[in-house]
């Protein structure tokens, strides 16, 4: 159980800070939800504490665990695979896992793939998601802005 004030992460959301519990009556249920405003675009979601689990709700990393995450952003390995269709799916799937290195595998695949010979519409509207899930946990685990987070990004990967 969160309580007011925690940092979360919401898989295919983002991080953000859990402002309210709050009791709602939906389709004439009456359920408790977490009210967590996401810093990055200002976005307020609510979610069901009774499914927290489910959904795979974890805590914000800690500041050596962001480091970590900048430390692959700065690798050089990569791995591309070469049929979209494919890369895509795979993307999908970690992204989906809520898990931040996977995400972060994502960003620097698709950055450097955009870099060398441009992406798709699909895989073009993945990379915005799947940037703005990692900037927004990186900003409440490093305590930076987003535009610094972004900027550190960029630099890595020569954006």
């Amino acid at each position: 159980m969160y309580s007011v004030g925690d940092r979360i992460v919401y898989p295919m959301h983002g991080a953000g800070i859990i402002e309210s519990i709050e009791e709602k009556e939906i389709l004439g249920k009456k359920q408790s939800y977490y009210v967590v405003r996401i810093p990055i675009g200002d976005m307020k979601v609510m979610i069901p504490t009774k499914n927290v689990k489910g959904i795979g709700i974890r805590d914000v990393i800690s500041e050596q665990d962001a480091d970590k995450v900048f430390s692959i952003l700065k690798s050089e390995s990569c791995n591309l695979n070469k049929n979209w269709n494919k890369r895509y799916r795979e993307n999908l799937v970690k992204i989906k896992s809520g898990n931040i290195y996977e995400v972060a595998d994502v960003v620097k695949s698709l950055m450097l793939r955009d870099k060398e010979k441009g992406l798709s519409t699909g895989e073009r509207k993945m990379l915005s998601s799947a940037k703005q899930i990692l900037v927004s946990e990186l900003v409440l685990a490093k305590n930076m802005s987003a535009n610094e987070v972004e900027e550190i990004i960029n630099n890595f990967l020569k954006a």
